[in-house]
């Protein structure tokens, strides 16, 4: 990818950011400044031209509010470069995405593989890590118990393993997130540990295409921020399409 590529522009992202409108980067990259977890207004308008790669600099958030965005408009195609501008992103860590100058590299020179789309039963999307807790109910990863009774937390991933190709056009696809239920917030590892359908109590781990929850009202915590309300229920499930993420 040339960097005087017309095609690439570089996202902003801050919580208060300056008066708008398209600037050229220290990247030579066309760049926007757009609030933070940019919704329709900011991203929408960037899609009705030549669009081929949106490199987001900001939290994992962020990314998720930019991907929602290119999934409700049916640009899957556009490409996403992730600069995140924080140490502790779970995404970055996730995808083996750098931080700095090798992020900008990246971003500028690195290719787009597809990786699996994740949503939530609320419209949103999950980058990096989503979690549900303190809770008290059942869990189950596609046909497998993973939890019952008590966990302080339940974190659910996408899961990259599922992003390779398939052999063969009837291959089924491949699972596309990972959960884990542990007493102290541990993310998933991509090993299964199911509980016993006749146990009284546990807490394991699974990789599957879904997630489903039933529990007492517990909070639920996507790519760092909070679900305005406690839930009983919830989901995250793998899309049947996947997004391009620019990765080594």
């Amino acid at each position: 990818m040339g960097h005087d590529d017309a095609s690439v522009i570089l996202l902003t992202c801050a919580d208060d950011p300056p008066g708008g409108g398209g600037t050229r980067s220290g990247t030579d990259l066309k760049a926007v400044t757009v609030p933070a977890r940019p919704g329709r207004a900011d991203v929408d308008p960037l899609l009705a031209g030549p669009v081929r790669r949106l490199v987001v600099a900001g939290t994992d958030a962020d990314l998720a509010a930019v991907l929602v965005r290119l999934l409700r408009r049916e640009r899957l195609d556009v490409e996403l470069a992730y600069v995140p501008t924080e140490r502790r992103s779970a995404a970055a860590r996730l995808w083996g995405l750098p931080h700095g100058a090798a992020a900008i590299e990246l971003a500028h020179a690195g290719i787009a593989r597809p990786v699996p789309l994740v949503r939530d039963d609320s419209g949103g999307v999950l980058v990096g890590r989503g979690e549900v807790g303190p809770l008290r109910g059942e869990a189950y990863c596609d046909g497998l118990l993973v939890l019952r009774g008590l966990a302080r937390r339940l974190v659910v991933t996408p899961w990259p393993s599922a992003a390779l190709p398939h052999g063969g056009i009837d291959e089924p696809t491949p699972p596309g997130l990972a959960v884990r239920a542990s007493r102290w917030g541990a993310p998933p590892d991509g090993r299964e540990r199911p509980i016993p359908p006749t146990a009284r109590a546990g807490r394991g781990a699974g990789v599957g295409r879904a997630v489903q929850v039933g529990c007492l009202p517990a909070t639920v915590v996507h790519d760092g921020v909070p679900h305005p309300r406690p839930v009983s229920r919830w989901a995250w499930y793998r899309h049947v399409a996947d997004w391009l993420l620019v990765r080594p």
